[in-house]
């Protein structure tokens, strides 16, 4: 027999989760390299979305352009991790289950 109040909180775990995908999707962060020369913005699932250059960082030469690209763009996805942390985190709060299993 199943407990009608676990099958409710079930539920509304389920109306919350999707809520707070559509949120992560929704968000944005952005990450830079160079000193802004380099602007990655991704979304709440590690989505990239758009990546910004600076007409002067493109004198720096293909292989510094390069890492710069690459070093905003890991800022932009560590912000979007940490950002989708958090939203779990509140989601799981209260619910007594050990951090980190969802």
């Amino acid at each position: 027999m199943q407990n009608p109040k676990m099958m409710k909180q079930l539920q509304q775990m389920q109306t919350r989760m999707a809520k707070l995908q559509e949120e992560l999707d929704e968000a944005t962060v952005s990450g830079s390299a160079g000193g802004g020369a380099v602007t990655v913005t991704a979304n709440g699932h590690q989505k990239i979305l758009t990546v910004t250059i600076a007409p002067e960082a493109l004198e720096e030469g293909a292989e510094l352009l390069a890492d710069m690209v690459l070093a905003a763009c890991n800022d932009a996805l560590d912000r979007s991790r940490e950002l989708a942390a958090k939203q779990m985190g509140q989601l799981t709060a209260g619910l007594g289950l050990p951090p980190g299993l969802i």
